[in-house]
């Protein structure tokens, strides 16, 4: 991993170039050759100073994921000691290699991310490339754990615990104009100086003490007992539990490291950080959370669900019909990525409204010197509006946006493939009719497939696969290919009625409104919502999606499942909301809440006619137990029914595309550490105190019984 040589002036070199990788990380090995080049080099009185610098277009990533995978794991069975001082070991290399008596310079080239970071502190120099597209970040908070190596520490005692918390906290990246504003550089160079740069201050000022090692070394900002940082601590605390609800144990953890190391020195303090750090590998949040939200994420990206044999293909021209709100961020994040784009439209002018969606992004993104003027100029004139089939002549691949109505999307297919090329693929956008039934208005159902954006599609990471009875391999690997091309991230599910994510989402609302025809409290329901992980209440939910759509949906399962159907406490909700009331949500200014005009929105205070409050309310833990344990029910049932095709679908689909509570790794992996016989015993209770909608699938009663998981230890 490390390429080590020395030039006549005693200059060694140290560079990263982890073979076979596109970046480099941490493993388990470089660690090794690490701390043996740090004792040869300072045992060889020939060296006079180390730069260490990359030989990729980045610097170093951070640790390598699946070896933090396996330390969670071994954290769940070995004893605390022996995990401190696997923990510890790249936190004691970096201080042994800044207090060995020799200076050592970092040439910061590109992209340098946790360890990457904590490495380039741990030297006494670092000299970084003038480029604004190169990101320094300690983002290991967003895995659930804390910068093990130093990094809390370092950063603190460098730019001051106020100018830390955000970089620590919340894995905010800077670039380099910024970490030199900060202190965390020393100095920026165009990216052939770098290596110069570094020698030069090793040969003229090489200091190989570091400036927490000295004695009249102070904070900046303050000591940790001072007024203004103190301060400051009790206030992030308050904003700290705000965000987070206590979910999240990696930002305590953080701020009592900093805390607590800033008062000791260097040596104890990385041993504290050490310390915490085991504390959060040891439970179930950074497992769960690096596995899915990195891990398998990652394996979605990479297309892990493509078929085999099959060679890569790309769309130069995308064919979009409907251009609504969904159709034209489809065209948007299509052109964004370099196609074509056909929108159309029932006439010219709706298809122009739809292209117009494009124009306030490009224009505000350019406002905001995110996206050059002729750049944004050029995505626009690749977004060509009409209201001519015609014109979807040469397309390589249709997205049908319209209305959820099976006849309308039948018309536009027939009209669709009477001007299409024999190879072009079709795809719905449809989030709740089947893929099956749909292709049977196509003449090529083989080559017919479910594209499911959320929405708004811009922001949304999100986009769900769907194959129909008859889609081949062909179909399904293209949809895949585009889906990279956009550069989203897509997961496969089979066929069903509302697919897996409308699905399964859809539980989130239904059971709030459950809880309001109980007479909890609906501000309790709201505040219960987002304490338990997702990200707004299910009342907002609700007016956000649309009440009159949850209440169409319903009336055509009704009417599709006929006797099947399982009624739900929401259908008497949606339909007095819809039938009577006329409060269809935020698209008409009232919904669960009011929408004032030039004001914040607030719960509508007519609910407490409608739904008279219980004589006592329950605890919000239950409350919050019925909001995650609804939703993984229906998503082991969609397993079940091989809806889904692998657990780590189920997980990634939950976070990504609806929000489901990130800090559990899923709702499979909620399972898992829960235990699936003790998930199943509290369903049984869940469904005796509530209905059967809490009901455990048999699949997880067998798996109770077996002790088996969805997910195997690594």
């Amino acid at each position: 991993m490390f390429d080590y040589s020395l030039d006549s002036d005693g200059v060694a070199t140290l560079t990263i170039d982890l073979k076979g990788r596109s970046m480099n990380v941490f493993t388990e090995d470089g660690i090794a050759q690490l701390a043996d080049l740090v004792e040869k080099i300072a045992a060889d009185e020939v060296v006079k100073g180390v730069i260490i610098t990359s030989g990729k277009p980045a610097f170093l990533a951070g640790a390598d994921l699946p070896m933090l995978l396996a330390m969670t794991n071994l954290a769940k069975t070995a004893g605390a000691q022996e995990v401190f001082e696997l923990a510890f070991q790249l936190n004691g290399i970096l201080r042994r290699l800044e207090t060995c008596g020799k200076p050592f310079a970092c040439a910061l080239n590109g992209l340098a991310m946790g360890g990457g970071l904590e490495l380039a502190m741990a030297c006494h120099y670092r000299v970084c490339a003038d480029d604004p597209r190169i990101q320094l970040a300690l983002p290991e908070v967003k895995i659930g754990i804390l910068p093990g190596a130093g990094g809390t520490q370092r950063l603190s005692r460098l730019v001051g615990v106020q100018n830390a918390a955000p970089y620590l906290l919340e894995g905010h990246s800077m670039d380099p104009k910024t970490a030199l504003s900060l202190g965390v550089v020393h100095k920026l160079a165009p990216r052939e100086e770098l290596m110069a740069e570094a020698k030069r201050w090793l040969l003229e000022e090489g200091d190989p003490e570091q400036p927490w090692d000295k004695k009249k070394f102070r904070i900046p900002g303050g000591a940790i007992w001072s007024p203004g940082v103190s301060q400051a601590l009790m206030a992030g605390i308050a904003m700290m539990n705000a965000k987070t609800y206590g979910n999240y144990p990696a930002p305590r953890a953080i701020m009592s490291c900093v805390y607590e190391g800033l008062q000791v020195p260097m040596d104890t303090a990385i041993r504290l950080e050490t310390k915490y750090f085991v504390s959060l590998i040891r439970r179930p949040e950074a497992g769960n959370m690096i596995r899915t939200l990195f891990i398998n994420k990652g394996a979605a990206d990479k297309l892990v669900r493509r078929p085999k044999g099959i060679e890569k293909t790309r769309v130069a021209r995308l064919g979009v019909l409907g251009a609504g709100m969904m159709g034209a961020g489809i065209a948007y994040v299509s052109a964004v990525a370099g196609m074509e784009v056909i929108l159309l439209d029932r006439d010219v002018a709706a298809a122009q409204k739809g292209k117009g969606y494009s124009v306030k992004l490009i224009d505000k993104r350019v406002k905001r010197r995110k996206m050059a003027a002729e750049k944004g100029q050029a995505v626009l004139e690749r977004i060509k509006p009409t209201a001519d089939y015609a014109d979807l002549a040469g397309c390589d691949l249709i997205i049908e946006a319209v209305f959820e109505d099976a006849a309308l999307k039948a018309d536009v297919t027939a009209k669709t493939e009477a001007v299409i090329g024999e190879a072009c693929v079709f795809a719905s956008n449809t989030s709740t009719l089947p893929i099956t039934g749909l292709a049977e208005a196509s003449k090529r159902p083989e080559q017919f497939i479910g594209i499911h954006f959320f929405s708004p599609v811009d922001k949304m990471p999100l986009v769900e696969i769907i194959t129909g009875a008859k889609t081949n391999d062909e179909t399904i690997a293209r949809a895949l290919d585009y889906v990279r091309q956009i550069r989203k991230t897509p997961i496969v599910v089979n066929d069903s009625r509302g697919f897996y994510t409308s699905r399964c989402f859809g539980t989130y609302p239904a059971e709030g409104l459950a809880m309001l025809a109980d007479g909890v409290s609906p501000a309790l329901i709201e505040n219960a919502g987002r304490m338990c992980g997702m990200p707004v209440g299910p009342l907002a939910v609700g007016d956000e999606v649309s009440i009159d759509l949850m209440y169409k949906v319903g009336k055509a399962t009704r009417q599709a499942l006929g006797d099947a159907y399982e009624p739900s406490p929401a259908d008497p909700v949606d339909e007095l909301f819809v039938e009577k009331l006329g409060r269809l949500g935020r698209k008409n200014g009232k919904g669960f809440y009011d929408y004032p005009e030039g004001g914040k929105k607030h719960l509508w205070p007519g609910l407490a006619d409608h739904f008279p409050l219980a004589e006592s309310q329950p605890d919000v833990g239950e409350l919050k137990k019925r909001f995650l344990y609804r939703q993984a029910i229906e998503v082991a049932r969609c397993y079940e029914e091989k809806v889904l095709i692998a657990p780590e679908d189920a997980d990634v689909g939950a976070i990504f595309g609806w929000g489901f509570a990130p800090f559990t790794g899923g709702p499979l992996s909620m399972i898992d550490t829960i235990g699936v016989a003790d998930f199943v015993a509290e369903c049984d209770r869940l469904a005796q105190a509530y209905g059967p909608r809490f009901d455990p699938p048999q699949l997880l009663r067998e798996m109770a019984k077996k002790g088996e998981t969805f997910y195997k230890a690594a």
